[in-house]
């Protein structure tokens, strides 16, 4: 038996709390919450300690975003796991290939959106954010949970799709005029224009379109915006062949994924080194120029 059907990338949190408690439906609670570190650098904390003690979704499962749904051996933070890893990790969340999921977050909806494309890359479809997440359930006065959801266990088989990641080589042939393909920045305006920023090299790669998570997103709900905004916000972009989109490590990279998407967007891939491996080579070109 198979869960609720989803006809969208996106569900209401009406839908979900129309769908709370059905067979087969897992909801996860996929928030990381940002800090400050004593160096003045970001850094980022699992949400599980907020997701115990602030309240979730009633019914929802904690993904632990940082440690389990990413590669603890990758180069750079965040890295996307290897197909078994992710099997094995959304296995003991109780999800199999016949579960609906529906991923949120306490943030402006860039992690859920990091878990929906996880899931997609690795084969599997039957996912979705939802729209505004807690903080939009919240604003609705909706049910809150307290402490800890146990998952039950099951088996998941993940399928990979290699064409929705690219790599350093891929970006660089879509720089040099050597492949078809636009990029999207997804880091904050004053970083891209290098204003702003804790990294030795600062800017965007050559050619990139600024879609920061701000301009998809409603400020006092985290609920996207309407289509006709979000297509005002990504119009350079839409009528490309391919749109590769990237940030810092692959995350608000997923929340402008997300976005074209749900725009009817067919090829859309991420760069998942995105600029933390970008900048890191002295020879790869930065523009610190207009957003």
């Amino acid at each position: 038996m198979s869960g609720p059907l989803l006809e969208s990338p996106v569900v209401s949190t009406q839908w979900l709390a129309d769908h709370l408690g059905a067979d087969q439906l897992v909801v996860l609670d996929a928030t990381v919450l940002p800090y400050t570190q004593p160096n003045g650098r970001p850094g980022y904390l699992s949400g599980h300690e907020s997701y115990l003690v602030n309240g979730h979704v009633p019914g929802a499962v904690f993904a632990d975003v940082i440690e389990e749904l990413s590669d603890p051996e990758g180069t750079y933070p965040f890295t996307r796991p290897s197909a078994e890893r992710f099997a094995i990790a959304v296995g003991a969340l109780g999800i199999d290939n016949e579960t609906t999921v529906v991923v949120y977050d306490a943030v402006a909806g860039q992690w859920a959106s990091r878990v929906w494309w996880l899931f997609r890359a690795f084969g599997y479809d039957r996912v979705a954010v939802m729209d505004g997440g807690l903080k939009k359930w919240q604003f609705e006065e909706r049910e809150i949970d307290f402490g800890h959801v146990e998952p039950s266990t099951a088996v998941f088989e993940a399928s990979e799709r290699p064409e929705l990641w690219v790599d350093r080589a891929d970006v660089e042939a879509i720089v040099n005029g050597d492949a078809a393909g636009v990029l999207v920045c997804g880091i904050p305006s004053k970083e891209f224009t290098g204003e702003e920023g804790h990294r030795a090299r600062r800017g965007h790669i050559p050619g990139s379109h600024n879609v920061p998570v701000g301009r998809l997103v409603d400020r006092d709900t985290n609920a996207l915006l309407p289509p006709d905004a979000l297509r005002s916000s990504l119009a350079p972009v839409l009528d490309a062949h391919r749109v590769v989109t990237y940030c810092n490590g692959g995350i608000i990279a997923a929340a402008d994924a997300l976005a074209l998407t749900l725009l009817g967007h067919r090829n859309v891939a991420i760069y998942d080194g995105s600029l933390n491996e970008w900048a890191a080579d002295p020879a790869n070109p930065l523009v610190t120029a207009g957003a």
